[in-house]
Parts: C-alpha cells; sequence; structure tokens
C-alpha cells in the first residue's frame, strides 16, 4: 500500500472545502509514484463531495452537527479507495429508483452519479461502535452505542 490516511470532520456542508483541501494534498504527495490518480483526480474529487453530503444531508438528519463523518483514503499502486463512514440509519440504495432522462427534479441524482464516477461503489451497515475516548471509556456501560455505514468508492487504473 503506497499509502493511508484519515480525516474525521463535523457533520456540516461547510466542511466540505476542509475535506477537499485535504484529499488535494493527499493526492498531490502521490502524483509521483502513482500519476494515473492525477487524471482520475476531477472525477474522485467529485466523487468524494457527493459521498461526503450525503452522509451529511441524508445520514445525518436530525443527528447533531457535531456528529462526526469520517473519511480514510487507501492507495496502492493500480487503485484508490475513498471510505466515508456516518452514523444514519441503515440504507438500502438498490431501492432508489434511477432518475429518467430528461426529467427534471431536485435532488435524489447522487447516487447514481457516484456510480458512474467510480468502478465500484457500495454502501453497508458495518455495525454499532462505541466511541473509544477516555470519557466514555470510564463511563463505557452508560454509553449507547452508535450505529455505523460505509459508503465505498473505488476507481482503478486503465491499463492501456
Amino acid at each position: 500500500m503506497l499509502k493511508r490516511a484519515q480525516l474525521s470532520v463535523s457533520s456540516r456542508l461547510e466542511e466540505l472545502s476542509t475535506v477537499q483541501q485535504w484529499f488535494h494534498t493527499q493526492i498531490a504527495i502521490l502524483a509521483a509514484q502513482a500519476p494515473w490518480i492525477n487524471e482520475q483526480f476531477d472525477q474522485l474529487n467529485l466523487a468524494l463531495a457527493e459521498g461526503f453530503t450525503n452522509a451529511v444531508r441524508h445520514a445525518h438528519t436530525g443527528l447533531p452537527s457535531s456528529t462526526p463523518v469520517e473519511i480514510e483514503l487507501l492507495v496502492e499502486l493500480q487503485q484508490i479507495e475513498i471510505r466515508i463512514f456516518d452514523q444514519g440509519d441503515r440504507f438500502d440504495p438498490n431501492s432508489l429508483q434511477e432518475p429518467q432522462p430528461g426529467s427534471l427534479r431536485e435532488g435524489g441524482y447522487g447516487w447514481f452519479l457516484l456510480r458512474r464516477l467510480a468502478d465500484q461503489v457500495t454502501y453497508e451497515y458495518i455495525g454499532d461502535y462505541t466511541e473509544t475516548d477516555k470519557k466514555e471509556k470510564e463511563e463505557r456501560s452508560f454509553s449507547p452505542k452508535r450505529q455505523r455505514n460505509c459508503l465505498r468508492i473505488v476507481k482503478t487504473a486503465r491499463v492501456v
């Protein structure tokens, strides 16, 4: 693995610029080792933005804005994977109906856009977890469990 990086931000749309700056910095570091990623940067950046804003707007609806959205970046020579973790309710993206071409509606295009930008997109419930900060370790028996979901966005180098 060339690189693994993590970022945690609050569940606020204003954090998108922080997320994108972080991503740009990570990709710039890798440009010499995996130049194909530069060619895919715009698509990956758009996919990251769409995934993050979906977590904030949909998964975290009704949760405090301090609820973290966690992002992991895993980069190998021939593949990049972006993981976005949210604490929203379980969601089945296969239950969504794709908008008809030529139809106009507000919203509802994000999941389908993600599928076109990446080679593989999955969204799954990955279980309950308890925060591990010091205070919660001390109060573990009183700490509520939180559910956690993971959006995986995978892009692979094109062999020419």
